[in-house]
């Protein structure tokens, strides 16, 4: 499986963790791609406002424009 989002892309957490669902609240950076977990799921390495953490592609979706 290869990455949705791209180094430097702007992302956030859905509102109600529906795949489509248009994310709102804190925007993320992505600073890394990580390798696939056991499941085979990429995850990230983002920058949030008190620092970095990691997170799993399917917690994460486009932050809207704006």
């Amino acid at each position: 499986m290869s990455h949705k989002f791209k180094i430097g892309q702007r992302v956030c957490r859905p509102r109600l963790g529906l795949p489509g669902d248009k994310g709102d609240g804190e925007v993320f950076e992505v600073l890394r791609l990580m390798p696939e977990d056991q499941t085979g799921e990429p995850s990230y390495r983002i920058r949030t406002q008190t620092g970095e953490r990691a997170i799993r592609e399917s917690d994460l979706v486009e932050a809207p424009l704006g």
